[in-house]
Parts: structure tokens; sequence; C-alpha cells
């Protein structure tokens, strides 16, 4: 296995300041600490002492009403102390984080299979889950509504909407060129590392004290709160790291902190809840699966001149964060393509399993690869090469308004990225070896696409684009910073104190970032949207400009300069010799300058009229490219990757190796999205795929055999961070070119002559019904294919 992985600063916008911190490859604050095993994460945390260990009893069907209930072995069980249920809550039942309808315990109405039912704590966590096993429950059981056909049918969860003015499919059909079909695009299980858990203690005031695996630790306070019916005050939240979050901890963290808290409150002490992998998986949301059609009219070169795109995501029992996933699907179903006269609709249905949740894309990916597919159809329809399609459709001077209104700055930049990977990838050459190579091969057929990536920076609910830090200067010179965001393996604490560091012009070294508390930062947005750096980072920023503009008034007139001072690598010129930094600090603290400040930050520029569907909900877009290229086994459906060129914009990089590494880790992610990781639901609401056994992400084995990964390292044109762009989510997306790649190698059987019928994920399975509806096309059987093979061969 070889890979190569590149770092070009291509066109780097100079600068006044030589950063000697931001711009170069740091490792992770954590990386030691993780690989000997020492960095705490909440399980390895000393239990308090009579700390209790919670379960939950969970449903076992996944929609009626319970109609009896037997908890006598429950409590009876060896170690339990107390069994909970929804009449113990002193405050509210209900914790959804926007819309109401997520109980934290069932009031009698089953909603979804594994709905927790009632809490027990006893002294072991083996004897709690024991206990709950114990529960003797009647239902009367209804047919669950799981299928998209059946949530059609159904009332909506929430209202639908629309991007552009209708579009008359009727006047499609005068378009030189029309392609309409429907894409089935599954969900994906997070499979984070560390599974939900949460710690919670009484503190002397009636409060709790909580130590929880959460993306959002403002959220976990106000639903804590809210739960035990007393002030937002009276809950902190503490979150040093996750062991991997994904977006299922940013809403979804809340009911297990809230379940252990309520649990430590009634028992005035202490209470952990840790799920088994199994209730994790099939108690916590997914990725959203989605039902998505599209009817596209081009003129005869290929160039879109109307466009009808719906995009209908299945959101379980209640509407969680399905308002905003829908809403991004729906911004994202243009990708790159200017669409001309378009119309696009997003509805949310309700389906009786758990309520699916954040996901790394949040919408993007779903809405996206829906148009990408529509882009591999037409390709089919003119006989013309996917990528030159995607060249004439960019986005581009003229054509650079999205279907909701915004413009889009970078259009040079989107054709710059295709046109720089088309040339690196070495696209041209091998798409004509593919072409031979497939000629000559009936059962292994290649397939090559090279697609781009646009995708919006910002949280679309517009209140979410702030945040705050605290920095204080001590007297020996050390920082410490906290901040609103958590770090769950994505490097946020190394990139922030990078820029803090940068920011005072000291080594790295000096400065720490603390965990994330809501008692230090308040009212915090949850680290998601890709906007973690760019939020929290210039809010430390701002915290640090505060001190240092006191620090150099006090410098300038201390040491009587003419000139502003300047610190460099923890220095500063006077008139008589260099000063260090510990030195000024000490001499300002002496003169009693405040060495401590907090700083905020809120978004600029972006707004959007929710009623009339239009405005600019980014602040940037990040933009990329990928080149993806496969081997699929036309008899068996297995597939191979070949090799992945990737180019991606992050601006100003703040820090190239963890840049590389999250776009690394997003395309594995995304290739299990579009290939391997499949959902399977039973007709009675039960999710089968509930464990490592049965749910398969790439390993190893399923890297790619080369992976080119390409920094466009161009300073961001908006004013963001040292003018660097988000890098969490976007190349998440890369891996659809990997879907379009075998797309490619199953039409390639037909010649390109038939679209294949291939759905998302593209599994072994899948891939083989794509490939033997394309040899009945041709007439051609695959006891044929084997033997023209062997006779080939």
């Amino acid at each position: 296995m070889r890979r190569l992985t590149q770092i070009n600063h291509l066109d780097a916008q100079p600068s006044d300041i030589e950063f000697s911190v931001v711009g170069k490859s740091h490792k992770h604050e954590s990386a030691d600490k993780q690989v000997s095993g020492k960095a705490l994460f909440v399980d390895d945390y000393p239990t308090p002492s009579n700390c209790l260990h919670a379960a939950v009893i969970v449903s076992n069907i996944a929609k009626g009403k319970i109609e009896s209930t037997d908890f006598t072995q429950v409590e009876s069980s060896s170690g339990v102390i107390k069994l909970i249920t929804v009449d113990d809550i002193p405050g509210l039942n209900d914790i959804g984080p926007i819309f109401k309808g997520d109980p934290l315990l069932s009031d009698g109405t089953i909603k979804y299979h594994q709905q927790p039912i009632a809490l027990v704590l006893a002294r072991s966590h083996r004897q709690a889950w024991q206990a709950a096993s114990k529960a003797k429950l009647t239902y009367q059981s209804e047919t669950p509504n799981l299928s998209f056909e059946q949530a059609q049918q159904q009332p909506h969860l929430l209202p639908k909407n629309q991007f552009g003015a209708s579009v008359d499919l009727d006047s499609l059909i005068e378009s030189a060129v029309v392609v309409k079909g429907e894409l089935e695009v599954g969900g994906q299980e997070h499979f984070y590392l560390e599974g939900q858990i949460s710690l919670a203690q009484t503190t002397e005031d009636g409060g709790i004290f909580i130590r929880c695996s959460s993306q959002h630790p403002t959220e976990v306070q106000t639903l804590v709160a809210e739960v035990l019916d007393i002030s937002f005050n009276k809950v902190t939240v503490d979150m040093r790291r996750m062991g991997g979050g994904f977006g299922g901890k940013e809403s979804q963290a809340a009911q297990w902190a809230c379940l252990a808290s309520l649990g430590a409150h009634l028992t005035k002490g202490s209470v952990k809840l840790r799920l088994p992998r199994k209730i994790d998986m099939s108690a916590t949301g997914k990725r959203h699966p989605f039902f998505n059609s599209y009817h596209i009219g081009a003129n005869k070169h290929g160039v879109i001149e109307k466009a009808h795109i719906e995009v209908n995501g299945l959101c379980g029992h209640s509407a969680d964060l399905s308002g905003a996933i829908v809403d991004r699907a729906m911004f994202h179903s243009d990708n790159a393509y200017s669409l001309g006269d378009a119309s696009i609709v997003g509805n949310r249905l309700r389906t009786d399993t758990v309520s699916h949740t954040a996901f790394r894309g949040f919408g993007g990916p779903q809405g996206m690869i829906t148009i990408e597919r529509a882009i591999q159809d037409l390709s089919i329809k003119t006989g013309q090469d996917a990528y030159s399609l995607r060249l004439k459709n960019l986005y581009r001077e003229g054509r650079s308004t999205t279907p909701y209104g915004m413009e889009v700055d970078q259009c040079d930049m989107l054709l710059e990225v295709m046109q720089n990977l088309e040339k690196s990838s070495d696209y041209t050459n091998r798409r004509a070896e593919i072409k031979q190579w497939n000629n000559s091969n009936l059962v292994l057929k290649k397939g090559l696409a090279l697609s781009p990536v646009k995708f919006g920076i910002a949280f679309t609910a517009t209140h979410l684009n702030q945040a705050g830090a605290l920095v204080h200067v001590y007297t020996d010179g050390s920082v410490q910073v906290s901040h609103g965001g958590t770090e769950m393996g994505q490097g946020l604490h190394t990139k922030v104190a990078q820029i803090v560091a940068q920011t005072f012009g000291i080594p790295l070294d000096l400065v720490h970032v603390s965990s994330t508390r809501t008692d230090k930062v308040p009212n915090t947005s949850p680290t998601a949207a890709s906007s973690g750096t760019d939020l929290n980072g210039m809010a430390a920023h701002n915290a640090a400009i505060a001190i240092k503009n006191r620090l150099l008034e006090f410098a300038k007139e201390h040491y009587n300069l003419d000139a502003e001072p300047i610190i460099v690598n923890g220095r500063f010129e006077t008139k008589d010799q260099p000063v260090d930094w510990t030195h000024l600090v000490q001499q300002a603290y002496l003169k009693r300058i405040s060495l401590s400040s907090s700083g905020f930050y809120k978004t600029p520029k972006i707004w959007f009229d929710i009623d009339k569907s239009v405005g600019r909900p980014f602040f940037y877009f990040s933009i990329g490219a990928s080149c993806s290229e496969v081997t699929v086994d036309t008899l068996t459906g297995e597939m191979q990757v070949d090799r992945v060129d990737i180019l991606h914009d992050v601006g100003n990089s703040l820090n190239p190796a963890i840049d590389i590494g999250q776009i690394e880790g997003a395309f594995i992610q995304g290739m299990g999205w579009v290939t391997n990781e499949e959902l399977v639901w039973n007709k009675d609401g039960v999710l089968l795929s509930n464990s490592p056994m049965n749910y398969k992400i790439p390993s190893i084995g399923d890297y790619p055999k080369q992976m080119n990964i390409t920094l466009m390292d161009k300073a961001n044109p908006e004013h963001s961070i040292y003018r660097s762009k988000a890098v969490g989510e976007p190349p998440f997306m890369h891996a659809i070119s990997l879907w379009c790649a075998i797309y490619d190698a199953v039409a390639s059987i037909s010649q390109h002559r038939e679209i294949p019928n291939l759905q998302v994920p593209a599994t072994g399975e899948n891939i083989l019904q794509a490939c033997l509806a394309q040899f009945d096309a041709i007439g051609y059987t695959r006891d044929e294919a084997e033997v023209d093979n062997e006779t080939i061969g």
C-alpha cells in the first residue's frame, strides 16, 4: 500500500507579519496523552465515593402504548437502590432541543424501539443493567411506519419549504435533454469510539456538576436545569474531550446527561450512566436517510437550464434538528453548479424510529449527492464525459446566484481547483486508459470520477453564529484559555492555542487550553457546522488582543518608547535591551494592569429571510475537488478503491498537519457512508444493524491503494481568523466522487448507454444488482460474461 500526502502552498497571500505559530504543523495537544493512555475521558475520572450507576429500561416495540409494568424483580435485584419513572421528574419531561416532542422517559406512549421507560440506579454498572433486563412490560402494539412511501402519506413533522420559484415541470419537456430520477440515500451510524456517557454529582447548593461527552455543553446545562426545575446557574457542565462525536453528541448527549442528573438529584449523590454499544446504536439517532428526486432540463450541449429537486428527510419520531438539516440539504442541492431556473423543495417526514440527528455535513451530503447523480445521468444522456459536463455547469460570472439568492464570490476558485486537480491527477490520460481497460475486460470494470465540493460555512440558524472565550495571563508568563468549543479529536484546542500564541507573539508552549465549562464561558453554541475554529478562535483572539493592547500601551509608557512595540517570539525591543514576555507581564502586574479578558465574536454579513427563503446564510464557501478511481467485480459486486486525489481549499491553513488529517479522516468516513455502511430495520421497527458485528465501517483493508491530498493554501477573501477556512465537514463530501466512480464503472457495462440504478450506499449487493440490470439491458447474461472473460483470459 502506497500513500502520498502533499501540502502545496498555491498563491498564498503575503502578510506583513511572518507567522511563527499559525500556519505551522504542530501535533495535537493531546496526542502524547492519547497514545500513552493518559488522556482522561469521562469514564476515566475517579468515581466519587458511593457513586451509583444507572441503566435504562427500554421498550421492545417501536410504536404503541404501555398497558402494564411490573418492576418487582428489578427493584429486588442485587445492588438496586432506586427505580425512577416519569412521575419522579420534578420539572419538564420534554427535552426537545428546538421543537418539542422528545420525552426524557416515556409517559406511556412508545414512539420508537428502545425508547427509555424507566431509570435503574444500582451499586455497579453490571448490576444496574442486569436489573433493567428483568422489567416486565406489556404493550398495545401498533404497526410502525418506516418507509418513505408510508411517511409520505402521514402529516409532516414540519412544514415544507422551497427555494426558488416553482418550475413548470411540463416546460422541462421543451429542453433538448431531460433527465429525471430518484435517489434513495441511506443514513449512517456515528460509531464514535467513546459512547454516550455522563457523570453527575450534586453540589452543596442543590445544583449539579456534570462531566459528559457532549458537543453542546450549554444545551446540556439548559435541559438539565429544566428537567430538575432549578436555575441554569446551578448547573455546571465540564467537557475536556470526547472520543469522537461527528454530530451524534450535538443534541443527543443531553438525554443521558439529564437522566444521570435526575438520578443524582433524587438521591443527593453521584450517578454515572454509560450506554452499552448495542443500546447506544439502537437508542440514538443517525444521519438522516433521504429519498430525493430530480428533474433536470439542459440544452444540447449539456448546460443545465431548469431544475426541480425535492429532498425528503426521514426524520424519525420527532423533529430534533431536522428542520435545519433538511434546510442544509436544500442549500447544497446545487453543489457547485448553476441550475438556471431552479426550485428546490424540502420535506421533513415522520417515521416510527429513533429521532435522527446531526452528522458530519448536517444534510449537505444528502443534497449534494443528488445533483451529482443527476450530472452522471446527464453525461450518459448527452454522451459526454461527466467531468466536461461539470466544468460547463460550474458557477461562473453571469451565472453565480444560488437558488436561495446568495452570490458565489469565488467562481474562479471553483474552476481553478477543478482544473488543477484534473492536471495533477492526470485525469484525461487515465480516462483513456480506463476506457481501453473496460473494453478488454468483461468482468472487472474500472470507474473514474472527478467532482467538486462547495460547502457553506456558518450555522443556518443565525443566532448560533457567536462565541465567547476567556483568557488569563499569569505572572510567570503562562496563558490559560477557556472557550466555548469542544474538543472531539479534531484539533480545535490545538488551533485555538496556536491562535492565542500568535496573537500575543509568544511560543506555543506557554499557552494551555482548559476544559470547556459553562461557568467560564456561558451561552455557547454547539461545536458543529465546521465553525468551531472560526467562532472560538476569533473570540480567543479578541480576548488576547484586549490584553496585548494593555500590555503594549503600558510598555510604551514604562520604557519611554517612541515607536509602537511589537512582541515577536516572546520578546520586544526597548531603547536599551530586549525585554522578554515574562518580565513584561510581571512589570505590568506590579503596575496593576489587568491580565485577564473575555472575548466575543459574531459572524458578520450573514442573514436569511425564512419567509422568502432568500439571503446569505453562509459567511463563505469551502471549496475543493476529488478524483476517485475504483475497480468493480461485476460478477460479485466487490469494489476496490485504487486511487484518490483530493485538492482542498482551507484558506491560509492554521495547522497543515491537522487539516490533512481532517481531510483524510473525513474522506474515509464518507467512503463508509457511500459504500459499506447500511442501516437496516426490520418490519417491526427494530434496528438490526446494531453492533460492530452487523454494521461495517471502513477498515484498513478498504483504504485506497493510493491517496494524494493537497492543500490549496490560498487566503480566504473573507476576514476569518488569520484568513483560514473551516475544514471539519466539507472534506466528507469528497467521497461522493467515489460513489460517482462506482456509477461510472457499472455504466461501462453498457458502454455508458444505460443509466445505472445505483443507490446510496453502494454496498456489494447493490453494486451487483446494478451490474445485473446493466447486463439485462444489453441482453447479456452473467454466465456469458463468465465464459467470455475466461476466453479473453
